[in-house]
């Protein structure tokens, strides 16, 4: 299949695509600092992605929050890494030395020595996520979102203000993205909307050496340089 082949290409020429996607991102500030990228990954990473042959998962109410149901939750993990191309492919693009540099520095935050850690999220009709700012152990966000439904752009993170208010909404649009450092006040979420078909993306972060659940990780004994 020609995006199998596609991914044969040099880790520098994608890693170069999804640089300069971050490095043209539309930026804002209100209610605190945040990206939206568009055109982020490579269409052959894309496709690839896209046919991993995962289900979506079959859960009741997650009582807004992923962890309700964290044993069907999908990682790039080392075990994914070894078993789909893509997933390593898309590991050692986010672990590559220049493409932590870089989001130093355009988002002026030291990441250098943390761990990255990507969700591979597949999500159906009645999910939500109540407002929350991940603070604490995650350093940085990245969503990438890959729903090619006619509704997608409609799927994207909810912005707040610090009163839980609704300031803007990310495009879910396919292959366009949102950045966020978190902090106490970058609260967002997904208020309850109808998804018809599958809402799928990817949660890129970078957490603190501590971070307990190394199974998540995609390098679980080796942090990122700069």
């Amino acid at each position: 299949m020609n995006h199998i082949r596609a991914l044969d290409t040099p880790l520098c020429m994608e890693g170069a695509r999804i640089r300069r996607a971050i490095c043209s991102a539309p930026y804002g500030d209100v209610p605190y600092p945040h990206w939206l990228p568009q055109n982020i990954l490579p269409p052959a990473m894309c496709n690839a992605l896209i046919d991993l042959p995962f289900d979506a998962p079959v859960v009741d109410d997650t009582n807004g929050k992923r962890e309700t149901h964290n044993g069907s939750r999908i990682f790039v993990s080392e075990t994914n890494r070894a078993r789909y191309p893509v997933c390593d492919r898309l590991a050692e693009t986010f672990q590559d030395e220049a493409m932590v540099a870089l989001l130093q520095d355009v988002c002026g935050r030291t990441l250098a020595g943390s761990f990255l850690r990507i969700e591979y999220c597949l999500d159906t009709d009645g999910f939500w996520l109540e407002p929350h700012t991940d603070i604490g152990a995650k350093l940085f966000t990245m969503l990438i979102y890959l729903s090619d439904h006619p509704d997608a752009e409609d799927w994207g993170t909810d912005i707040l203000d610090a009163d839980r208010n609704l300031v803007c909404r990310a495009s879910g649009a396919f292959n366009t993205g949102l950045i966020f450092l978190p902090a106490a006040n970058t609260w967002h979420g997904f208020a309850p909307r109808k998804i018809r078909g599958l809402r799928r993306s990817l949660i890129i972060n970078y957490v603190v050496p501590e971070w307990r659940a190394r199974h998540e990780l995609a390098y679980p004994t080796q942090p990122v340089e700069a």
